[in-house]
C-alpha cells in the first residue's frame, strides 16, 4: 500500500545546497558530488545544456539578421548591457536584459548579468592568471582595506587542480609576479608582439610581455576527453556556446561531471530569497525558493550551503536574510555585509602604429593576447597610489581593400588585396582599493517582480584610480615610443564601473569576526554551515582576472566543509 503521509520536508532535504551554477557554483556541484553529497543546485535562470541549448554556434555572419549588429530598439531598451562587447546578435539570449531585472544606481554601475545554467561562465573572457603573494600581501602592505587570511602557498595546490580539469593553456615565463601553472601548449605572440617582448626585456629589467593564459584546450588531455571537450577550434565567437567544450564553462564541464555521479539535482527558475537562520539550532538549516515562473514559495534544506549567486547576488542574498539573531543581514554582527565592494579599472586604452615587418602578418585567430603583468609597486611603493595595474597587449594587420573603378578595373581592385601597418593596442587592467563608502545594500522600498528587494548600488572611482589611469598612459606611451611605435594615441573611455564584470567583495575574507565575515576557508564566522566562494568573498582585487581564484578557493573549501562533516563540526 502506497504511503501517502510523506514528510515534504523530509523529500527537500540534501546534504548540500548550491546557489548558483556558473563558475564557481558549478566547481562547488563537482566536488560536493564527488565526494559522495547529494546536492541540490538552485539556479535562478532557465535551464542551458551544453551543445543542445547553442543555437547561433554555427551560424553564418550572413545567416543572422542584423548580421552581427543589434537593432536600435534593442539598444534603446537596453542602454547598460548593450554596452558589453559580447552583447550581439547570436549571444544575446544569455545576457540580462535591462528591463527585465532592475536595480538603483545611487552611482551608475553597469552590472552585466547572465541568468542561466552556467551563468557567465558561457559569456567570460576565459583568461586565468594565478595571484601571487604580491596581491595576497597588498592590503597588509599598505594598510588599505583587510589582510587577506591565506597567502599563495595556500591556495598554489588548488590552482594546480582546477587548472589540470578545466585546461588552461600558456607558458612557464618563471615570474613570481605571476605564478606559472599546470599549462597546455601555449598561443603564439605575433612577430610585432614578440619585437615588443625583446624590447621591454632589453629596456626594462622589471617588466615582461608574455602570452596570457587562458581556459582553452590548445592540446586535450585524458581528463579533458573524459569530459567530452575536444581541441578549441579558434573560431573565437564563444560567447554564443561552444559545441567543441573547446574552453572551459559550467555548462560544458563541472554541471555534467557532477551529474555523472548521480548525487546532483539540477533546479533551474529557482529564485534564492533568503536563507533560513533557526535560532533554537543557532544555524543555517536551508533556504527560501521562489519559482522564477509561477511565483509559487518552497523552503529547501541542508547540512551545509554554499552561496554562488554571483558576488551582488550573494550579498543581496545575506542582507535580505534576516532573523532576530542577524536583523541586519546573516552574519552581518559588524555592519560590514555589502561593503568594500571593489573591481577593475578597464576604463584606459593605448593604441599605436609600427611600420617595421611589412613582409609579416598574422595567421589565423586565437582565443587570447599578449599579457604585461603588474610592475608597478610590486616589491615595494614606488609610485604615488597605491596597488598596480596589468596590461592587455594585441598586434594585428588590417586588410586595406580599393572598392573603386568600374567592370574588369572593379574586379581587378577587389582582387588585389592589400595589407596596411601593423596596428598596436594595449587596455589597462586596473586594480580598485576597496572602500567602505563603495557598497550595495537593499533598497528600502522598490522590490523585483518575485517580491524581493532591489539592489542598491552606491559605487565609484576614486582618486587612487585617476592617478593610476595616468601612470599607465605615460608608461605604456613611453614604452611604444621607446620601441620605435608612432601615431600613439591615449584613450579613457570614462566607462561606469561594472562594465569589466569583475565586481568583487563585500562579504570579504579575513582574520577578524570583527573586520570580516569570511574566515580563511570561507566559512561564514557566525554561521559555519554557510560558505562563500563567489566573487563577493574577495578581500581586494589583484590585477588578475579573478574567475580562476574563485574556482581555486571553491576547490579547497569544499574539501575543508566535507572534512569538517566527516568530523561532525558541522
Amino acid at each position: 500500500m502506497a504511503n501517502f503521509n510523506i514528510d515534504a520536508a523530509k523529500e527537500r532535504t540534501y546534504d548540500a545546497i548550491v546557489i548558483g551554477s556558473g563558475i564557481s557554483g558549478g566547481w562547488a556541484a563537482k566536488e560536493l558530488t564527488e565526494k559522495g553529497l547529494k546536492t541540490l543546485v538552485l539556479e535562478r535562470g532557465r535551464n542551458v545544456e551544453h551543445i543542445k541549448d547553442y543555437p547561433t554556434t554555427h551560424m553564418r555572419p550572413w545567416e543572422f539578421e542584423f548580421h552581427g549588429r543589434m537593432p536600435l530598439e534593442v539598444i534603446r531598451e537596453n542602454p547598460i548591457v548593450s554596452k558589453c562587447y559580447a552583447f550581439k546578435d547570436g549571444a544575446d539570449h544569455f545576457f540580462v536584459k535591462d528591463k527585465e531585472h532592475p536595480y538603483v544606481q545611487e552611482k551608475p554601475f553597469d552590472w552585466i548579468r547572465g541568468y542561466q545554467v552556467g551563468g557567465k561562465s558561457l559569456l567570460w573572457a576565459r583568461q586565468v592568471q594565478r595571484w601571487s603573494d604580491f596581491d595576497f600581501e597588498g592590503p597588509a602592505r599598505d594598510g588599505f582595506a583587510v589582510d587577506w587570511p591565506i597567502r599563495y602557498k595556500d591556495l598554489a595546490p588548488w590552482y594546480s587542480y582546477v587548472e589540470k580539469f578545466a585546461g588552461v593553456s600558456g607558458n612557464a615565463d618563471g615570474l613570481e609576479e605571476l605564478p606559472d601553472g599546470e599549462f597546455l601548449r601555449p598561443y603564439p605572440l605575433t612577430k610585432v608582439e614578440n619585437y615588443f617582448k625583446d624590447h621591454v626585456a632589453e629596456n626594462y629589467k622589471d617588466r615582461h610581455v608574455i602570452i596570457a593564459r587562458c581556459a582553452h584546450l590548445s592540446e586535450p588531455k585524458d581528463i579533458h576527453r573524459e569530459q567530452g571537450r575536444a581541441t578549441c577550434q579558434n573560431r573565437i565567437i564563444c560567447e554564443r556556446g561552444c559545441p567543441y567544450g573547446g574552453y572551459f564553462s559550467s555548462n560544458s564541464s563541472t554541471i555534467p561531471w557532477a551529474m555523472k555521479t548521480g548525487n546532483l539535482s539540477l533546479q533551474p527558475n529557482s529564485v534564492v530569497a533568503s536563507l533560513i537562520y533557526d535560532e533554537q539550532k543557532e544555524k543555517v538549516t536551508g533556504v527560501r525558493v521562489i519559482d522564477a515562473i509561477t511565483k509559487e514559495t518552497s523552503e529547501y534544506f541542508a547540512r551545509i550551503i554554499f552561496v554562488n549567486a554571483s558576488a551582488i547576488n550573494t550579498n543581496a542574498i545575506l542582507l535580505n536574510s534576516k532573523s532576530s539573531r542577524f536583523p541586519n543581514g546573516l552574519g552581518n554582527d559588524n555592519g560590514l555585509l555589502g561593503k568594500y565592494l571593489a573591481f577593475h579599472n578597464y576604463r584606459a586604452n593605448v593604441q599605436a602604429e609600427y611600420d617595421g615587418f611589412p613582409e609579416f602578418t598574422t595567421e589565423g585567430k586565437r582565443p587570447t593576447s599578449g599579457y604585461i603583468p603588474r610592475f608597478r609597486n610590486v616589491r615595494k611603493q614606488e609610485t604615488e597610489f597605491l596597488r598596480g595595474y596589468a596590461a592587455g597587449l594585441v598586434s594585428y594587420r588590417n586588410t586595406i581593400t580599393n572598392s573603386g573603378g568600374m567592370g574588369s578595373t572593379l574586379k581587378e581592385n577587389l582582387l588585389t588585396l592589400k595589407l596596411g601597418p601593423w596596428k598596436v593596442g594595449s587596455h589597462m587592467m586596473g586594480e580598485t582599493i576597496p572602500k567602505e563608502s563603495n557598497y550595495v545594500k537593499l533598497h528600502d522600498s522598490g522590490t523585483d517582480v518575485w517580491g524581493i528587494p532591489l539592489i542598491n548600488f552606491s559605487v565609484d572611482y576614486d582618486e587612487n584610480d585617476e592617478k593610476m589611469i595616468q601612470d599607465y598612459f605615460d608608461e605604456m606611451t613611453q614604452m611604444f615610443e621607446s620601441a620605435g611605435f608612432t601615431n600613439i594615441r591615449t584613450t579613457d573611455s570614462h566607462q561606469a564601473p561594472g562594465l569589466d564584470i569583475h565586481e568583487m567583495g563585500g562579504v570579504r575574507m579575513g582574520k577578524d569576526p570583527a573586520t570580516s565575515l569570511l574566515n580563511e576557508w570561507n566559512q561564514m564566522h557566525h554561521s559555519k554551515n554557510v560558505f562563500v566562494t563567489d566573487g563577493a568573498c574577495m578581500t581586494s582585487t589583484g590585477t588578475q582576472n579573478p574567475s580562476l581564484t574563485y574556482m581555486a578557493l571553491t576547490a579547497r573549501a569544499v574539501d575543508y566543509a566535507v572534512k569538517e562533516i566527516n568530523k561532525g563540526n558541522l
